[in-house]
């Protein structure tokens, strides 16, 4: 099974042209879109609308905006480098070129800072330079989603055996 990339983005218009942009740079990965850093939050607990992780997997990449409503991404940056279990890949993709922000994301464990380009053909070209790198020749950290999935299954199974 393919997994997901979760593309954190509160703009419409940015979740239009980065899904188009994959698509042309021909990124086989699902995107998975959390509107603000509650819900990628939830994505990753598999909370609410995001239970079903059959329909929902753990993502092998997250592509994070900074400017989020609810929770912002560097709090959801925090948050996902707090859980033992998770081992994502996290790249942050904003408009800001704000040395503050990039030291902040990588400070906080960001694996890669990119600033969102003006231009399609520009993203297009970043959609490829992501599919190259960090899904076709960068070597993931072990799987610690697996472990993850064995204790969803394992609370799962121990609740049907309480009802």
């Amino acid at each position: 099974m393919i997994r997901p990339i979760l593309l954190v983005e509160d703009e419409e218009g940015d979740v239009f042209f980065m899904q188009l942009a994959m698509k042309k740079a021909g990124v086989p990965n699902p995107i998975q879109i959390a509107s603000d850093g509650q819900q990628a939050i939830d994505y990753f607990k598999g909370a609410g609308k995001f239970s079903n992780r059959e329909e929902f997997p753990l993502p092998c990449l997250v592509l994070l905006d900074l400017k989020l409503p609810r929770v912002m991404g560097l709090d959801v940056l925090k948050w996902i480098r707090q859980q033992p279990d998770v081992a994502a890949i996290v790249v942050i993709l904003s408009s800001s070129r704000e040395e503050a922000d990039i030291a902040s994301a990588y400070r906080l464990g960001a694996n890669g800072y990119l600033v969102k380009p003006a231009e399609v053909s520009q993203l297009t070209d970043m959609a490829k330079s992501i599919k190259d790198f960090w899904l076709t020749h960068n070597t993931p950290p072990p799987d610690a989603h697996e472990g993850m999935t064995a204790e969803l299954k394992t609370s799962a199974s121990s609740r049907a055996m309480s009802i």
